[in-house]
């Protein structure tokens, strides 16, 4: 064997190595800060999506569309989790919109969809004021107040004062870094892993 091939082999196994023994929740939140590196504008509009795999144009997402995104890097399609999950169980699933059944277009983009599912299929963690309980790869929920919801995913970075980790989420500015696990009422606290 060429010694340049030889070294591509070793680097690509060592590479293998690493990766397997990487946390899978440390790689949801590395996939999530990847995304702050996309530019996208903040865009609620109904789309009509691929089925599965489906996605919103590239540019264009919600404080969802973060979480999808993250998880889909790491080969976990929630639209479809969530379709089929709905499909089996749609009287489980809140009742806010008014639909008889449901659609795969829009449900997995729901924070109060997403919350249904990662309680059913994911560990619920605690709630609490305690930045120790909250993991890089973990799911937050908060309320904004006014029947808003809004949900994120708990970075590897830490705030400034090192206190606590940052949240990745798209709160209106696009898919971004912030110090912002405290500013609003947390309701939901999740991991999950197909």
């Amino acid at each position: 064997m060429k010694k340049p091939l030889l070294l591509i082999l070793i680097w690509t196994l060592s590479l293998n190595s690493v990766l397997a023994q990487t946390n899978f929740y440390t790689r949801l939140s590395d996939s999530a800060f990847v995304l702050t590196y996309q530019k996208v504008q903040y865009d609620p509009a109904y789309f009509r999506l691929d089925y599965p795999n489906g996605d919103v144009p590239a540019d264009k997402g919600v404080c969802t569309d973060v979480i999808i995104r993250a998880y889909r890097k790491l080969g976990i399609d929630l639209q479809k989790e969530v379709h089929q999950d709905m499909k089996s169980n749609f009287e489980k699933y809140p009742k806010n919109w008014g639909l008889s059944q449901p659609d795969k277009n829009i449900d997995h983009r729901r924070v109060l969809n997403l919350m249904t599912f990662f309680t059913r299929h994911g560990t619920v963690m605690k709630i609490s004021q305690d930045p120790n309980d909250f993991q890089p790869g973990e799911i937050v929920c908060w309320n904004l107040g006014g029947g808003i919801t809004h949900i994120g995913i708990v970075s590897r970075k830490k705030s400034q004062d090192r206190q606590r980790y940052l949240i990745i989420h798209n709160i209106g500015a696009g898919q971004v870094l912030e110090d912002c696990l405290f500013t609003y009422e947390i309701i939901g606290h999740y991991r999950y892993k197909k």
